[in-house]
């Protein structure tokens, strides 16, 4: 439920604006809920989960010429006995000169299934590793035009207690995290890193979009200087784009064209990986991981009845060592569909339920707050 595509190309739309004019008075009760909540959920990577979560959805400034910030605070564990406490946010500060966002995770005792890495790891070859880490991230960008952003952005990643639970066959010591140099798993590994982002984001709600683009470019230079006991880059690109099928709002396509580039020594927990709630559901998150990705999926999204959506997806990708190797092991792709609950009718914030199914028959069922992308 937790932390990651098609090209934008020119419309024909009128232009809309970001948010409603800046003389517009603030809505009445326009104020953030710090009520918590229960959530109950099951994915593939985490068995039956339960938890509590809070998730406050406020403006910052007179009007309603900024739009809305959130955050959200949550806390679960699941009967595979991993837990997690996570704090995010993204805030834009009045008349939107600012935008902050970052998290802060823990994940303690995190088994997960690993198949080794490259675009044509087995089925067979799965293993139970498991182990406990931190992530923290925050990026900061100054307004250089309505809705361009520019600035730094810093992720500390503290991974420890690598264990495998479970080797491949009968053999507890045989799994593919042993074809890894040893320092990955015989050692704590810290990464820390720091480098720019340029974000252009003019989507008319960042919680679920009816109309608008948004486009991502940022890197992550991590190394010794930071502290990271790791030196390599990584580059991302993430590219969306929302618009109405129909004059009312009630059916959005929307699409998103998804790359991470990664060059030196990268270890196996920070490798680009395909699967999970967010990207090409129906794989198993970390199914296929390597220092390459390039994914895109699209989805369309109807209103239903009462506050239920309705969304049907699918999703192309690969991964690879280099771009050679995108043409190993065939294409990954994956489709389904999936509810929404509109939990706060106001700032259009969605519980989802998703059902996916990849191209070799295994499916997942994946539940999480806010939409895929």
């Amino acid at each position: 439920m937790v932390s990651g595509p098609a090209v934008l190309r020119a419309q024909t739309l009128p232009p809309v604006p970001l948010a409603e004019p800046a003389s517009a008075p603030k809505a009445k009760g326009d104020k953030p809920s710090f009520i918590p909540f229960p959530i109950v959920f099951s994915q593939p990577e985490t068995g039956l989960g339960y938890g509590l979560a809070v998730l406050p959805v406020f403006r910052l400034g007179p009007d309603s010429a900024t739009r809305k910030s959130s955050a959200r605070l949550i806390g679960w564990r699941t009967q595979k006995k991993q837990s997690l406490i996570q704090l995010t946010h993204s805030i834009f500060t009045p008349g939107e000169r600012f935008f902050i966002a970052g998290e802060a995770s823990f994940y303690n005792q995190f088994p997960i299934n690993y198949y080794g890495f490259g675009p044509e790891t087995r089925l067979a070859d799965k293993s139970v590793i498991q182990y406990k880490v931190f992530i923290f991230q925050e990026r900061a960008l100054k307004r250089l035009a309505p809705g361009l952003f520019a600035g730094l952005q810093y992720r500390l990643t503290d991974l420890r207690d690598v264990q495998v639970n479970e080797g491949i066959g009968n053999d507890p010591l045989n799994s593919r995290l042993f074809d890894r140099p040893a320092r990955e798993y015989q050692q704590s590994t810290r990464v820390s890193g720091f480098g720019p982002a340029l974000l252009y984001d003019a989507r008319d709600n960042v919680l679920s979009t009816y109309r608008g683009s948004y486009l991502e470019v940022s890197a992550l230079l991590n190394g010794s200087a930071l502290g990271s006991d790791y030196r390599f880059s990584r580059y991302l690109l993430d590219a969306r784009r929302f618009q109405p099928l129909t004059s009312d709002n009630k059916t959005i396509l929307g699409v998103q064209l998804i790359g991470q580039f990664q060059s030196g020594e990268v270890p196996f927990r920070e490798l680009a990986n395909l699967g999970g709630s967010n990207l090409l559901r129906g794989y198993y998150e970390g199914r296929y991981r390597d220092r390459q990705l390039l994914a895109a999926q699209a989805e369309v999204r109807r209103v239903l009845f009462g506050r239920f959506n309705g969304v049907l997806f699918v999703g192309l990708g690969q991964v690879g060592n280099t771009f050679r190797d995108f043409g190993k092991g065939g294409l990954k792709a994956a489709g389904g569909a999936g509810l929404r609950f509109r939990f706060n009718r106001r700032d259009r914030l969605n519980v989802r339920l998703d059902y996916g199914v990849e191209r070799g028959g295994s499916s997942g069922v994946y539940f999480s707050i806010g939409e895929a992308f």
